[in-house]
């Protein structure tokens, strides 16, 4: 089961059917969706988040491969401005979008902090591994903020077309060393 995490100024809903229509308004702009995998249909089809909930993260949910959030501002928990993954697939273990007119404040790090806190302390996985467009720049400020480090490159195929990209990854021993050196911070909590 998905939890509701917080932050100091967000709130995490588990992703709800609901969510369908504030994600189809959001969600299809070239500025999200160029560095997400490929999987994302481009141009987004009119059900794409309807699609999406019912086909691929609620199953997901139910069947606790993934943990995916709706990402809501505490001071109007009504409005969904992004959405973060975690996920035991392979391909790589988190993934997020936030709609750009909240990017740039941070919003993104504590998102990331509290689901990576998350993965290592209440799901107790091992690594955290994250793949990347190298292009991706605001991506990979917020895995260099995390201690994150670069374990391989390759080309991997995203909305934009064939890219560059890495992998990033973390280890539960590394995070918590980093939480106790006060270098990551946990500012959330499960609810």
């Amino acid at each position: 089961m998905t939890p509701e995490l917080q932050t100091a100024r967000l709130l995490l809903k588990p992703l709800a059917i609901e969510d369908a229509e504030q994600i189809q308004k959001i969600f299809p702009r070239w500025e999200i969706v160029r560095y997400l995998n490929a999987v994302v249909p481009w141009p987004y089809p009119p059900d794409g988040a309807e699609n999406f909930l019912r086909k691929t993260a609620l199953p997901e949910m139910a069947s606790g491969v993934s943990w995916i959030w709706s990402i809501r501002p505490k001071t109007i928990p009504e409005q969904l401005i992004g959405v973060i993954s975690l996920t035991t697939k392979p391909a790589g273990n988190r993934g997020f979008w936030i709609e750009p007119a909240w990017q740039g404040k941070g919003l993104i790090t504590e998102a990331c902090d509290v689901v990576t806190d998350y993965w290592f302390e209440g799901l107790r996985q091992p690594l955290l591994s994250v793949p990347k467009a190298v292009a991706n720049e605001a991506s990979r400020r917020i895995s260099l903020k995390q201690g994150m480090r670069i374990v391989s490159r390759e080309e991997k195929d995203y909305v934009a077309g064939r890219l560059p990209s890495e992998t990033w990854e973390i280890t539960a021993e590394e995070w918590r060393r980093r939480k106790q050196d006060g270098r990551a911070s946990s500012a959330g909590s499960r609810s």
